[in-house]
């Protein structure tokens, strides 16, 4: 699976997702730490990404847009270190793959995941 880290995502998840053979990168990797949510969303789009964020914005915009892709995932989780992190994307990622690529918004609490399938209508 292919994924864009946006600036509220540690470094740490892009680096544990390329240790399983993910291809991952962090917009501060690219110096695009200025991106404004829109062209963040385009450019996830745009290289067949799923866009892991804790920013409530790009689930609004791209329910708004219509649009099937890109998937979604915006932890809403209390503690985001890193660990936490990972301690709830994994199971995601081996549970919801046909999810994650037909194209989903996954909204990430301590307690849930709650799915909601693209396009929103």
């Amino acid at each position: 699976m292919k994924f864009l880290a946006d600036m509220g995502i540690s470094p740490h998840i892009v680096e544990e997702l390329r240790q399983q053979s993910h291809d991952a990168i962090h917009l501060a990797e690219q110096k695009l730490n200025r991106m404004v949510d829109g062209d963040i969303l385009r450019k996830a789009r745009q290289e067949n990404r799923i866009l892991l964020t804790n920013d409530l914005d790009f689930g609004e915009l791209l329910a708004a847009s219509g649009g099937v892709l890109p998937s979604v995932i915006i932890f809403r989780l209390k503690d985001m270190r890193p660990k936490n992190v990972s301690r709830h994307l994994l199971p995601i990622l081996n549970k919801q793959t046909d999810a994650l690529n037909a194209g989903a918004i996954m909204s990430v609490t301590e307690q849930k995941v709650r799915i909601r399938l693209l396009p929103i209508k």
